[in-house]
């Protein structure tokens, strides 16, 4: 230490720098430090011993640095390429403040002003809820049925797709909410072939956007009507599922992404919500059903841990409610019985506030990147495959039943 600082105080930082690095100067400034400590021991008469130490690491240095050069030329490094040569540069390294992170504000005005599209498909027999329940995710009337003047509930004889859109805004975010219902499925005493008009309106939303992508002028942004998540009902029946549920499951959860729910919850004791949750998840795993979100799709440990929980949970058995009642001085949205309220939003009560959260507050943008990236570039890709099999261009799909009667009733709330 008396050396060092001997030494240091006759050098500049720069120079320790090139010290510590290079292993020659290193060996000559040793030696002067030896130099200099001996010429200041005898200015101040002191009695040193030999420097015999410091010599021998010396010695050890230099053989160090002779074995060093024997590895390097057995083993040379290898020659890296200019993309080998990145690396990351991060905060600390830098000079200065850049503003990089200005890019995120840059894309939340953006989006702001352009706002986005969610298109949510519902299906499941009548009489289960499905207007009810898409009115309470979005807090506001947006199902068909609810913006429809003078509806009257009809069984359809067949699978008639029908929609109606709105433009939410709240704090500033514009979203145009789609809502696709399906009346007319399981309704019938023969239930046979029912899925597919569904199973084809998905593909022809796929289709029209691949056209649109093809144009040679298209559209700087394309509309997006694909179903980015398609909700299934099913019935309170606390048995198994029926074979309506395993069929259609199993042929749309290829195509698009599907969310099973129990519906109207309420009318099972929590004992029996459990099995049945249960015997839904077996009869899923039984089937080979994928519904959302899938293991394979987990981009890291975050998102496994956090969709592991929402896997735990699926179906999710939900109550749906327009309705406030007060509950200890606080409005709550909830079904009045003579027992007591069932809170919607209410965890302990029902499974709601984990769809919600799962359609809107932490997935919702996830639902658009699979539907973009995993089954529209699969759609994407047999197409393409086909037109070029044939060495000609898309041949037009042909909509047999499932024709969209589109609502004229949109709104902006």
């Amino acid at each position: 230490q008396t050396m060092w600082s001997i030494f240091s105080t006759k050098t500049t930082s720069g120079v320790i720098r090139e010290v510590v690095t290079n292993p020659l100067i290193k060996q000559s400034c040793l030696k002067m430090v030896m130099v200099q400590t001996t010429v200041h021991a005898q200015e101040q008469g002191l009695d040193l011993e030999p420097p015999v130490r410091m010599e021998e690491e010396m010695e050890v240095m230099e053989e160090r640095e002779v074995e060093e050069r024997v590895v390097e030329i057995e083993h040379p490094l290898p020659c890296l390429s200019e993309s080998d040569t990145q690396g990351i540069i991060k905060g600390r390294d830098l000079f200065g403040y850049v503003g990089i992170e200005a890019v995120l504000d840059q894309m939340r005005r953006k989006t702001m002003k352009a706002g986005f599209e969610f298109n949510i498909m519902v299906v499941g027999q009548s009489g289960l809820g499905k207007s009810t329940l898409v009115n309470t995710l979005f807090k506001s009337k947006v199902s068909r049925k609810s913006c429809t003047p003078n509806y009257e509930e009809k069984i359809s004889k067949t699978v008639h797709l029908q929609s109606v859109s709105h433009v939410i805004e709240e704090k500033g975010v514009k979203m145009k909410l789609t809502v696709i219902d399906t009346p007319g499925f399981g309704d019938q005493i023969n239930n046979e072939n029912c899925w597919e008009p569904i199973v084809k309106y998905v593909n022809e939303q796929y289709e029209k956007y691949l056209k649109e992508e093809l144009h040679v002028n298209r559209k700087r942004r394309i509309p997006d009507t694909r179903i980015h998540c398609c909700v299934y009902f099913l019935p309170a029946t606390g048995h198994w599922l029926r074979p309506i549920d395993v069929e259609f499951m199993r042929r749309l959860g290829k195509i698009v992404s599907i969310v099973p729910v129990i519906a109207k919850a309420d009318t099972l004791t929590l004992e029996e919500r459990l099995e049945f949750k249960q015997r839904i998840r077996q009869d899923l795993q039984a089937n080979g059903i994928r519904v959302y979100p899938q293991k394979e799709y987990d981009e890291d440990a975050e998102d496994r841990i956090l969709n592991d929980k929402i896997r735990e949970n699926i179906p999710f058995a939900v109550v749906g409610t327009d309705k406030e009642h007060q509950v200890n001085g606080n409005k709550v949205l909830g079904r009045k019985t003579k027992w007591g309220i069932i809170e919607v939003e209410n965890v302990a009560h029902c499974e709601f506030a984990h769809l919600r959260d799962l359609l809107i507050r932490s997935h919702l943008q996830d639902l658009k990147d699979v539907t973009h990236n995993i089954h529209y570039e699969a759609y994407r890709v047999k197409r393409l495959n086909e037109s070029n099999a044939n060495g000609l261009a898309l041949s037009p799909l042909t909509l047999e039943n499932g024709t969209l009667e589109k609502s004229d009733a949109e709104s902006h709330l």
